[in-house]
């Protein structure tokens, strides 16, 4: 009886751990989002194991039939399309009611794709705030707002449909010249990080219609006046102490 997080590549398939693939073989059950896309995951390492639906359109319908079948002894695995589960998908559901029924739960370390897209967007990464996907709707004027003050580096999803969008929002909140970095594609063929003013990054994909998934990193707001804004390279503040 067991719950298993395994993170999945976010792109390069070579990108998962022995581990991972371990526990994969064991499990007798492995749930995952779309099972045309973990399946082409799977074969390539020849993992042949029972496959069930959980997603976000359908959690809470199945959710109570997963804790009692994990109830009765069951080891599950629950992968997703590409990272780690439970940042930004239905994950968090289910690992919340397994730990309400003392049913133990495990997350293997492993790929997720904004802490490559944070290294290489050359933004201050001592001091960050992950936000996942920004509101479609409902209090998204609102977040923005928030952002705009926040002086820790930000990073985001975005879908590439709305990626014009919500750069051309962000520019408008945050002013034109804010620094960001917009990575696509990580760990595939065409990878690319792009880093520019907000602004500039709007024409550009407005000009260039992006595809694929999208991490993207915006520079934290500049203090105040009288503060400076945290530095990785401070030489002011070191940690390290004498002896």
């Amino acid at each position: 009886m067991r719950l298993y997080l395994v993170p999945s590549p976010v792109g390069n398939l070579g990108d998962i751990t022995y581990r991972a693939i371990e526990v994969l073989r064991q499990a007798d059950v492995i749930l995952c989002e779309d099972t045309r896309t973990s399946g082409v995951l799977l074969r390539h390492y020849n993992i042949q194991k029972p496959l069930t639906a959980y997603h976000a359109h359908n959690e809470h319908k199945v959710l109570a039939r997963l804790v009692d079948q994990l109830r009765e002894g069951k080891t599950f695995a629950l992968i997703t399309d590409a990272g780690t589960p439970g940042i930004s998908d239905p994950g968090f559901l289910l690992v919340r009611e397994c730990l309400r029924n003392d049913i133990p739960v495990e997350c293997l370390p492993g790929a997720t794709a904004f802490v490559p897209a944070l290294v290489q967007s050359g933004l201050t990464s001592n001091r960050f705030v992950f936000e996942g996907f920004l509101p479609v709707k409902k209090g998204r004027q609102t977040m923005l707002k928030t952002l705009a003050e926040e002086p820790r580096t930000i990073i985001l999803y975005e879908s590439p449909h709305r990626l014009v969008k919500t750069l051309k929002e962000l520019a408008q909140y945050m002013g034109a010249d804010r620094q960001a970095a917009v990575c696509r594609e990580l760990t595939k063929i065409f990878e690319e990080t792009n880093k520019n003013t907000l602004e500039a990054l709007a024409a550009h994909y407005e000009a260039h219609a992006p595809k694929g998934e999208i991490v993207l990193v915006i520079e934290g707001a500049v203090p105040k006046k009288g503060k400076r804004r945290e530095t990785e390279d401070n030489d002011e503040e070191d940690d390290t102490d004498d002896e």
